[in-house]
């Protein structure tokens, strides 16, 4: 957004058709522009530097036409960073698609894919349940990263050397 153009990248995928559910946050990432109407994307869904693609032009010198297909994305979806999600996927609820992945098919409800193409990897549940026993055990910080002084950044540095914490 600018003061020449108020309007966000997101603002405008919406006009064309694009839609959101509640707390989507949607950091450096780029979705199907020309067919943004195909997408659909759930409740409290993340996408980081990724992309999410409605249409598969491979097609189109040959025969004059694109392939294009819905991309749906269900609830409490997480996209790793630099991901790509193709045309004509449905991604279910409570799913992960680590980083670098290539979704090329549908993913089901409570599952962590990796991988190109993206292979289920684990369970959701099974991976959250992990974490959840680690944060009464590992390192924890609270001071959000643009906030950390210098001490905090040299103390977690420490802490960190040969395992891995968690923050805000």
């Amino acid at each position: 957004m600018n003061k020449l153009n108020p309007k966000t990248e997101l603002d405008i995928l919406k006009e064309r058709g694009l839609i959101v559910g509640k707390n989507f946050n949607f950091f450096n990432s780029h979705i199907d522009y020309g067919h943004c109407w195909l997408v659909e994307i759930g409740d409290d869904v993340t996408i980081t530097n990724s992309t999410i693609l409605a249409h598969d032009a491979s097609t189109k010198l040959q025969f004059g036409k694109s392939k294009i297909g819905k991309v749906k994305i269900g609830d409490r979806v997480f996209i790793g960073y630099n991901s790509v999600v193709l045309c004509n996927v449905r991604i279910g609820n409570d799913v992960i698609v680590a980083a670098g992945s290539i979704v090329t098919r549908d993913i089901p409800d409570n599952s962590i894919v990796a991988g190109n193409p993206a292979r289920i990897i684990g369970k959701t549940s099974d991976y959250m349940e992990k974490h959840r026993e680690n944060l009464k055990t590992k390192p924890v910080y609270d001071t959000y990263w643009p906030y950390k002084t210098r001490e905090q950044i040299e103390k977690i540095r420490n802490d960190l050397e040969h395992d891995y914490g968690y923050d805000e």
